[in-house]
């Protein structure tokens, strides 16, 4: 059975969510392997929405294991508040159906402070990044200098409070600098103690179930969380976010080895949209960009954020397509792109008279390219909802045939509104 990777290949917001439940229909694992609940994840089911956050999109498909991997960084007590919003749409959550890896780093109160204390401090100025202030950075920060708390720690009092103790040497130095008042040390472990045995039924050693699920053929669907294009070592640092996000990341996040991945679905909008700071070579500016935001209603699932929009940029698709191994793409939103005259889609770079084929890495080069554009004409009918290619009219199958061509990478699904049955299957991910 093949095992399926997903991921986003620009700036998150590509459509994850209605592509990974549309897919966990014939998965028997889904499984978060990175990011954390600054993810946002709508999903339409039969006209009801769910959100979703730390979850993984399968939470909302019966009979199905829904991970959540140590890539991950989790804040407990979002999770707890998540669980219990989507009981209340009706879905069932418990340790049967959802797993925690054991050693996933929890974000605690003091991450999320010190994320918007940061962000504060840098209001105004070219140092802000336009995190979303939920502690995500602070925690990864703390797994890499080895000072996090994980949730195997919750298990066991003397170790939580070295973990806490160690932790708060850091932070409060850190804290003392911003001018924010030490953590209360009783009260944080009060809290971690009251959240653990809510949380440890889910815990569980999670390399080892996904390597059996493996062994026993099951079907394994990766979710990723935002998009390549925020990947920390090769997304526009460093407007990025705190992890690797690229298709590489799924096994290690996760416990499994590399030949655990046999296809990388990169999803991608038939546009381009950002949330935040930080370049974008095909921003508009403009009525166009203004009708793109509109008719996408592109609005950030958890910051509520207007999102910036742009024109198509096969730049950067080709290349988070190489750097993710991405075997073949869904591309989302085709129907926002009815009723325009003319399309463009950028296929090159200009730097200083020079052209390029790639986005350089040197931020001041980023801020100076400027995007070269191919124009097509656009199509009057009509795409929403289409499931094959006879219902999409001929300038939309050009555009999706010519974006092939541009980013080197067949067009494996094609989505056309958000319901989840709006969707034209070319290439099917889990064939062996």
């Amino acid at each position: 059975m093949a095992n399926v990777v997903v991921v986003g290949a620009q700036w998150g917001d590509e459509g994850k969510g209605k592509i990974v439940d549309w897919l966990s229909e014939r998965a028997d694992v889904i499984a978060r392997f990175q990011g954390g609940h600054n993810a946002g994840h709508t999903l339409v089911i039969d006209g009801k929405v769910y959100k979703l956050n730390a979850l993984p999109s399968g939470v909302v498909r019966g009979g199905k294991l829904s991970v959540i991997g140590n890539g991950v960084v989790l804040d407990p007590w979002h999770l707890l508040d998540e669980i219990a919003k989507i009981r209340k749409q009706g879905v069932t959550i418990s340790p049967e159906t959802l797993m925690i890896a054991e050693n996933t780093p929890l974000i605690m109160p003091y991450h999320g402070e010190l994320d918007r204390a940061r962000e504060e401090q840098a209001a105004g100025s070219k140092a802000r990044i336009g995190t979303t202030g939920r502690g995500i950075g602070p925690a990864y920060e703390d797994k890499v200098g080895r000072r996090v708390i994980r949730v195997a720690d919750l298990a066991d009092d003397a170790t939580l409070e070295l973990r806490v103790d160690r932790a708060l040497v850091h932070h409060n130095a850190l804290r003392s600098g911003l001018g924010l008042d030490p953590v209360d040390r009783g009260a944080l472990l009060a809290r971690l103690k009251a959240v653990a045995p809510e949380i440890l039924p889910y815990a569980a050693p999670v390399w080892k179930v996904m390597n059996e699920m493996r062994r026993a053929g099951k079907r394994i669907l990766f979710e990723g969380a935002q998009g390549s294009l925020l990947d920390i070592d090769f997304g526009t640092y460093p407007y990025v976010t705190s992890s690797n996000v690229i298709a590489g990341q799924a096994a290690t996040g996760v416990g499994l080895g590399p030949n655990a991945i046999d296809f990388v679905l990169g999803i991608v909008k038939a546009y381009t949209t950002r949330v935040g700071e930080g370049p974008f070579p095909t921003e508009l500016q403009d009525e166009t960009g203004q009708r793109l935001g509109e008719r996408g209603h592109e609005f950030g699932t958890v910051t509520g954020r207007k999102r910036r929009c742009g024109w198509f940029d096969a730049v950067l698709v080709r290349q988070t397509c190489a750097t993710s191994g991405v075997t073949g793409i869904a591309l989302t939103k085709l129907d926002v792109l009815d009723g325009f005259d003319t399309l463009r889609i950028c296929v090159g770079y200009d730097l200083d008279g020079q052209r390029l084929d790639y986005l350089p890495t040197a931020a001041d080069q980023q801020a100076r390219v400027t995007p070269i554009y191919e124009e097509m004409p656009g199509w009057a009918e009509s795409t929403e909802g289409a499931r094959s290619w006879a219902d999409l009219p001929g300038a939309a199958v050009k555009y999706v045939r010519r974006i092939e061509e541009l980013i080197q990478c067949p067009v494996a699904l094609l989505s056309t509104s958000p319901e989840r049955d709006d969707t034209i299957l070319v290439t099917d991910p889990f064939a062996d």
